[in-house]
């Protein structure tokens, strides 16, 4: 009974230890979440929990709670213990008989009571600060808070602005000392962010953003002036602060440039100015086929969700659709505007919408077509960014279509309406033969059939243009439904007989054949007429294009068997035959216009035969075929840096202009890349005002500008030895690094 009690005291103490462990996490947790979201510094953040954590541990002490504490802490808590709890810890050997009792009754008692006590903790506290500082960290985030208080704590050193003298008076002058540095950024106000402040002047902002400099120095300063772009702009001098305030349009690189009393020059580092363009918004479609067409006597109706999504939120959106009505030259147009059918507010980034379409209600009729697209506008001023989806269409079928006729002062239309179908039949079969493994055999059999059905289709729609009447292609005549209504019951082996006095198909052929030459003899115009009861002449076709119609017609019957007999592979040469064949009717159907050629100008008689030569020059046309070398400043600034390192000469004028026009086109890669190429722009800067030009710059500045030069490949030639890949890469790097 003893140990079951002890075994109570020992689960009673883990539950208070677990308790004290939550209470220091949650103290400690809260504070390094808030001081995480405000400088954004996981080392610091970190080293706070620590230090919480240690701190508190030592106030606990929670290594000093032993089973004695408990066992005093349940006594002053439970009454009916009676102050026998420290009986459990005793051993049996050392309680008389009435203590044996009485740990019995003790352990009874704390068994039952044991649930209802909760040990000494402050856990409401704790994780009241914990929400505290959640929350706060939550207002941080959304607001901003973090960029104005990681101005303040950041060093004045860490972001100061550096300057470099110009002259040889600023040399011997004591630079000016900057007392303080700020740049503020006001995001257009349809973005609805909080400005933000900061002492770096590496800037990377919105288009449209305003941005605001204010630069104080200890003691006098004559002038500052920012230099951006190859342009000077003077900063105004208010409150002691030299200011300037511009409107964020495009990326570039800045500078400011310092005068001291005693007329000194000093220039700083240069700066990054990078736009981010506000993107456009997303939308996407679901739940809608691109095509979808309704019988006259179906639900039209079309439903479909759009998700839109865009970066600083949404203003409108809605539907275009136009209604199209009639054919051909008739066909008219009605564009309409319609909404969704949930409502949103303006401003918001991500929009889930509902829209169900009634072709009714639109006054559509059979034969109709609908075509709309969703439009989506976001809140950016004063020119929004605008997106339109893609196009879905919807018809509804016509039952009612027009049969064209020919007549006698009609023109003829010799082309069929399926032209292209043979072509979307080689395409379905050459995608079953893909998918073969991923379908099962009754899906590739049924899918097999349906196409060799869809050749059927084709092929008969051809013979129409050939004359044939039967489904089948081929007109059943008279006389051969005749010889199969024979009765055969009254002479069995007549089919196996050749009776020349019987009416069988060999004496049927030549009566008819001789009938035929009789009519032909009869009528002497029967050559040059064009018979229509005859399925071979009623065609609308010559004779030449009737023939390959005929042999793409065999091709067909060929394709659609191995199609019905599920061998689609073997098909595919039959179609391709067919389609070859209609190709070469097409074209020999086309009408060509003879093409006008050149038209000389007249021949002067009298100046003809006679020799005079004087106003006859030769004509002489130079064109060069050689692409233009990139980047020329720069490459001249190269070889120009080499002489100055090789002769220790000093930077002309012609220099200085030479090392600007580098880098202009330096500034152009450094946009792109300005942790690149920054540096390098920074030393040509420098190169062109005279600040410092030691051997050192020289070499760094053209070991940069030899990086940036994009190297050209070598003019073809021909060569005798071949140069191995690492001996190309050892000689790049020997040319760098030179």
């Amino acid at each position: 009974m003893t140990d079951s009690g002890k075994n109570i005291l020992m689960k009673f103490k883990k539950r208070w230890l677990l308790m004290q462990g939550l209470e220091i996490f949650l103290y400690a947790i809260g504070p390094s979440i808030l001081i995480y979201i405000l400088s954004s510094n996981i080392i610091l953040s970190v080293l706070l929990f620590i230090t919480l954590v240690a701190t508190l541990s030592i106030l606990y002490k929670p290594w000093k709670l032993n089973l004695d504490k408990i066992c005093h802490f349940l006594d002053n808590e439970i009454k009916s213990m009676e102050y026998s709890t420290g009986l459990l810890l005793k051993p049996k050997e050392q309680l008389s008989t009435l203590g044996i009792l009485q740990q019995y009754r003790v352990t009874d008692e704390l068994d039952k009571e044991i649930g209802k006590i909760q040990p000494i903790n402050h856990l409401k506290t704790a994780g009241i600060t914990f929400f505290l500082c959640i929350i706060i960290s939550f207002f941080a985030y959304n607001f901003n808070w973090s960029s104005s208080i990681s101005v303040n704590t950041n060093g004045g050193s860490q972001h100061s602005i550096l300057v470099q003298p110009v002259d040889s008076l600023a040399m011997e002058s004591i630079p000016p000392i900057l007392e303080s540095q700020q740049l503020t950024i006001l995001y257009p106000l349809y973005t609805k962010n909080s400005p933000v402040t900061t002492e770096e002047m590496d800037i990377t902002a919105l288009e449209g953003s305003r941005l605001s400099w204010g630069i104080k120095f200890k003691g006098e300063v004559k002038s500052v002036v920012m230099e951006s772009g190859g342009d000077s702009y003077p900063m105004k001098l208010e409150k002691g602060e030299y200011i300037r305030t511009m409107t964020l349009k495009e990326s570039g690189f800045y500078n400011f440039r310092f005068t001291g009393v005693n007329g000194g020059s000093y220039i700083s580092d240069l700066y990054v100015m990078e736009v981010t363009k506000d993107k456009s918004p997303v939308l996407e479609i679901q739940d809608l086929n691109q095509f979808t067409s309704f019988s006259f006597y179906d639900k039209k109706e079309l439903s479909f969700k759009t998700l839109i999504t865009d970066d600083y939120g949404i203003n409108e959106v809605y539907i275009i659709a136009t209604v199209t009505k009639g054919e051909g030259e008739s066909v008219k147009f009605r564009e309409e505007k319609l909404n969704f059918d949930d409502r949103f507010s303006k401003g918001l980034k991500r929009l889930s919408l509902f829209k169900k379409i009634n072709l009714d209600n639109l006054k559509m009729e059979p034969g109709d077509e609908l075509y709309f697209h969703v439009e989506a506008i976001d809140s950016k001023q004063p020119n929004p960014n605008i997106t339109k989806g893609e196009t879905y269409f919807a018809v509804i079928k016509d039952t009612a279509t027009n049969q064209f006729a020919v007549e006698g002062t009609m023109g003829v239309d010799l082309m069929p309406d399926y032209f292209r179908s043979q072509r979307q039949l080689i395409i379905d079969t050459e995608k079953l033969i893909a998918n073969q493994s991923k379908l099962t055999k009754k899906e590739f059999n049924a899918t097999s059939n349906e196409l060799g059905f869809d050749q059927k289709a084709l092929r008969l729609k051809y013979g129409q243009f050939m004359g044939d009447e039967a489904d089948s292609g081929i007109q059943v005549t008279e006389e051969i439904s005749t010889v199969e209504t024979v009765n055969e019951t009254e002479d069995p082996l007549e089919e196996y007989t050749h009776d020349h006095d019987g009416d069988n198909e060999h004496n049927l052929v030549d009566h008819e054949h001789e009938e035929d030459t009789m009519e032909e003899a009869d009528d002497p115009l029967s050559n040059f007429l064009h018979n229509h009861d005859d399925p071979e002449e009623s065609t609308l076709f010559t004779q030449s294009l009737r023939s390959k119609l005929k042999q793409a017609m065999g091709e067909m019957w060929d394709a659609e068997l191995y199609l019905r007999l599920y061998t689609p592979k073997e098909s595919l040469p039959y179609q391709y035959r067919a389609l070859k064949l209609i190709q070469e009717i097409k074209n020999s159907a086309r009408i060509y216009v003879h093409r006008i050629g050149f038209d000389p100008p007249p021949i002067k008689e009298e100046v003809r035969l006679t020799g005079d030569l004087d106003e006859v020059v030769n004509f002489q046309k130079k064109e060069g075929i050689g692409k233009a070398e990139e980047n020329p400043f720069m490459r001249q600034a190269v070889f120009r840096l080499e002489e100055l390192i090789l002769n220790r000469s000093l930077i002309l004028e012609e220099d200085k202009a030479l090392f600007k026009g580098a880098g202009m086109e330096l500034a152009l890669m450094a946009i792109k890349e300005p942790g690149k190429h920054l540096k390098t722009l920074q030393r040509l800067k420098w190169l062109t005002e005279d600040t410092g030009a030691t051997m050192e710059r020289l070499k760094e500045t053209q070991r940069g500008l030899l990086q940036a030069i994009k190297v050209q490949n070598p003019n073809p030639k021909k060569g005798k030895a071949t140069v191995g890949k690492i001996n190309e890469l050892v000689l790049k790097e020997l040319e760098v690094n030179d």
